[in-house]
């Protein structure tokens, strides 16, 4: 058989380049502006310390996933492989930041008054939290292939397609509201080129374009805004402090966060929670890059993102990496290879060198976040695309978790500001149960599709499993968490009353739901057969 070549730099690996490395840079800045602003972390200890490593756990995540697109591509004798892109995760690093490292420094500036030394301490933990993350990762990535093989694709995909709406379209979306001018006109730009798929003028590519307009325009506004003095930029330029060549971060090396350990014990609550959702998302986006025509190794891709995060770690990083979901989109910006390779040089510069805060400030958020508003629409498309038509309730019901999310997201920025005196009890009841049906909204989703799926296929004795499985998750919290932060608990650890009430009825609930399809099925069985395509299930339609 004539061996293909393959092409792993393309004219698409720019687009997908900016695409990519745009995202992991916004999560650096997210996370310093997070324990800069909610717990007033010194940021100069962050950019010498925290950021290199977390840095570097990309830079080795992607030239990791560079490597496996060799690999598939010379397995399948195909020469468009596009690798798996890898980044730092959204979700846990927000996680981390308010439910770890920042309560972790606050609770030793109590003790110390120093707030060097707290932030040394804030820092040790958040290296050790880290490392037992990659361990967990490590440790699951043995199951994930089953899990993947036996798993519907909609609710693989169904929590990929909710993600990718609520999550991080719409917020983005949100965003650009402060400066309309400047991120609608990058947003054309991008609906033009990304989704319309056409070209712009002397081949420039569209990710690129996107973000040369919206600079353009940002500081056209900036200039105007500073001779005549009117407010035309309603949201001020981000700054960072720019430190070059970092040196303190390789203190790590003396192993003194190792006397940590005990100390981050307490903080496997929201650890672990953190661990399990992004093997969750790496199953997901590896049957997405399927479905755009890349099959990876499932234990391949989350035993990557596995050393990675733990590389990170003993480098001083307190972010975990993980495989990021937009794979069908760079496979539709052309990306092959070259992008992740790019990314990671690009990232891991940032971090050792030092050039990320400039490279922020230069960048307005503004002309970037079209971007990732495309990925979602992109993920979502690509979703019901590669699902049976079947199955397309099966990727909306996943949406319903992830919009309960997506409410919580928004009113925990009003919550500090909100009394609970000032609440009646059932609009505290009603937050209440958004944030249980936030809880781990990931796994819901994925539970919630499958068990869609499989009832739709007539397959109730899986679809029972996909119940009892909710059922145990929800009395431990994994899934359905009253708790600030989706924190783990055991029963009697919840206070009297809801938190405790809503819990057992939701386990309840599930263990009802589960004998009553269990009992369907016996019932039913030589009434209602299994189907197994789209033909057949429309013809039931037909006959209804």
């Amino acid at each position: 058989m004539q061996r293909t070549p393959y092409r792993w730099a393309a004219s698409g690996d720019v687009n997908a380049f900016f695409g990519l490395m745009l995202d992991n840079i916004a999560g650096l800045v997210l996370a310093l502006t997070l324990l800069k602003e909610v717990f007033k972390f010194p940021v100069d200890f962050a950019i010498r310390y925290m950021v290199p490593g977390t840095a570097l756990g990309v830079l080795v995540g992607d030239l990791m996933y560079f490597v496996l697109a060799f690999v598939l591509a010379r397995r399948t004798n195909r020469g468009d492989v596009t690798a798996m892109p890898l980044g730092l995760d959204t979700p846990s690093t927000i996680g981390m930041v308010l439910f770890v490292i920042g309560p972790a420094y606050q609770a030793a500036l109590l003790q110390t008054k120093d707030e060097f030394q707290a932030a040394m301490t804030a820092w040790h933990i958040g290296i050790c939290g880290i490392i037992i993350t990659g361990a967990i990762k490590l440790i699951l990535a043995f199951g994930s292939g089953w899990a993947r093989r036996y798993i519907p694709r909609a609710g693989l995909l169904g929590s990929l397609a909710a993600i990718a709406l609520a999550i991080i379209a719409f917020t983005q979306l949100t965003e650009l509201m402060f400066n309309p001018i400047v991120g609608f006109a990058s947003l054309a730009v991008v609906l033009v080129t990304l989704i319309g798929r056409n070209k712009l003028p002397f081949k420039v590519p569209g990710a690129l374009g996107a973000v040369a307009c919206g600079c353009l325009i940002w500081y056209v506004l900036r200039g105007i805004d500073w001779g005549f003095g009117t407010t035309l930029l309603s949201q001020p330029p981000e700054s960072q402090p720019v430190v070059w060549l970092p040196r303190e971060w390789l203190t790590v090396f003396s192993f003194e966060w190792w006397q940590a350990f005990g100390a981050s014990l307490a903080y496997l609550p929201y650890i672990i929670p953190f661990a399990i959702t992004t093997v969750i998302g790496g199953i997901d986006c590896t049957e997405s890059a399927a479905s755009a025509g890349d099959s990876y190794s499932t234990p391949s891709v989350i035993g990557v993102e596995a050393i990675a995060t733990l590389l990170a770690g003993l480098c001083g990083g307190v972010i975990q990496t993980t495989p990021y979901i937009g794979h069908p989109a760079y496979k539709a910006m052309g990306g092959r290879a070259a992008y992740t390779l790019a990314t990671a040089l690009f990232v891991g510069g940032a971090g050792v060198i030092g050039y990320f805060g400039l490279l922020f400030v230069l960048i307005p958020k503004a002309a970037v976040l079209p971007i990732l508003i495309f990925i979602g629409l992109e993920i979502a498309s690509q979703s019901y695309q590669a699902t049976p038509r079947r199955h397309y309730a099966a990727l909306a019901i996943a949406c319903l978790p992830a919009l309960s999310k997506l409410i919580m997201i928004y009113l925990g920025q009003f919550a500090h500001h909100l009394s609970s005196d000032a609440l009646d009890d059932r609009l505290r009841l009603t937050l209440l149960f958004l944030n249980v049906l936030a809880g781990g909204f990931i796994i819901t989703s994925l539970l919630w599709s499958s068990l869609l799926a499989e009832l739709i296929d007539r397959q109730f004795a899986r679809a029972t499993w996909y119940v009892g499985i909710a059922a145990v998750l929800t009395l431990f919290g994994v899934i359905h968490s009253p708790l600030a932060g989706d924190k783990m608990f055991l029963i009697w650890q919840l206070a009297a009353g809801w938190e405790s009430r809503i819990v057992v009825e939701l386990v309840v609930c599930y263990a009802v739901m589960g004998l009553i399809l269990l009992a369907f099925g016996i019932w039913t069985r030589h009434l209602n057969p299994p189907i197994s395509s789209d033909e057949e299930f429309e013809q039931l339609g037909e006959s209804l």
